[in-house]
């Protein structure tokens, strides 16, 4: 089973758009809190959905389970709390949550979980990828792209 990443800044809608369609994605997961910002260029939900469809014939759904709460983001952007100290919290946000349980391996099998973030390093996506391997127990290869 593979699970793959993305984020959408510091990249062009070519190289975004390339790397989905070499990395074979089935469908796309919205793990953002927002996906309407005027800030998110191609990325806004709307103009995803159209993209990917029409550009690689891949499905998307929003899964806001998997977001962070406002709060939560807004003191991590403000630099109220540090990194590890938003890590800490999103992982007891989802777990409290218990996506593991309604979000099944097979519903991710070749998905991508998108978001803003251009690395993973300090992103709540790769936190849930990896709490979600964590929880099923399954051998999931999680690749960044």
């Amino acid at each position: 089973m593979i699970l793959y990443t993305i984020g959408f800044t510091k990249t062009s809608a070519e190289n975004f758009f390339g790397r989905i369609r070499k990395a074979g994605v089935s469908a796309v997961l919205d793990v953002r809190l927002k996906t309407d910002s005027q800030l998110s260029g191609f990325a806004k939900k709307q103009d995803l959905v159209f993209f990917l469809k029409e550009l690689l014939d891949v499905g998307y759904r929003q899964e806001l389970m998997l977001a962070p709460t406002k709060s939560l983001l807004d003191s991590y952007k403000k630099k109220d709390i540090s990194w590890s100290t938003y890590e800490s919290a999103y992982i007891e946000l989802i777990s409290a949550r218990k996506v593991e349980s309604m979000i099944k391996p097979e519903d991710v099998d070749r998905s991508c979980f998108l978001c803003s973030e251009d690395t993973p390093h300090k992103c709540h996506r790769r936190l849930a990828a990896e709490y979600l391997s964590s929880c099923w127990g399954e051998i999931i290869q999680i690749k960044h792209l």
